[in-house]
Order: C-alpha cells, then sequence, then structure tokens
C-alpha cells in the first residue's frame, strides 16, 4: 500500500489517496488534471511513489 497527498507536492490541497500502486496512480493523475489542470504522466506519478517508499 502507498499514499499521495497534494500538499506534499506544493499543492494547497487535502486530497489524498491510498491504496495499491497502480490505483494510486490512476487516481492522483485524475485529481491532478480535473482540480489542478495539471496532467501528470504515469511515469512521473510513479516517481513520486518511488521516491517516497524506495524498493
Amino acid at each position: 500500500m502507498v499514499k499521495l497527498r497534494c500538499n506534499d507536492y506544493g499543492f494547497e490541497c487535502d486530497f489524498e489517496v491510498e491504496g495499491d500502486r497502480e490505483y494510486v496512480v490512476v487516481q492522483f493523475m485524475q485529481h491532478t488534471n480535473e482540480v489542478h489542470g495539471i496532467d501528470y504522466r504515469k511515469e512521473a506519478v510513479m516517481q513520486f511513489i518511488l521516491r517516497k517508499y524506495p524498493a
């Protein structure tokens, strides 16, 4: 399980998503696109996760 929060990446936003990696990636990408107007690529969001949860 992983968790990403918008405010960890410079947004003044309380959004957070937790779950398996694929779910978190999709939900975070959808949220940042719809709410913040930022279209992150899947690879970029995976890098957020890998930095936060190194293997």
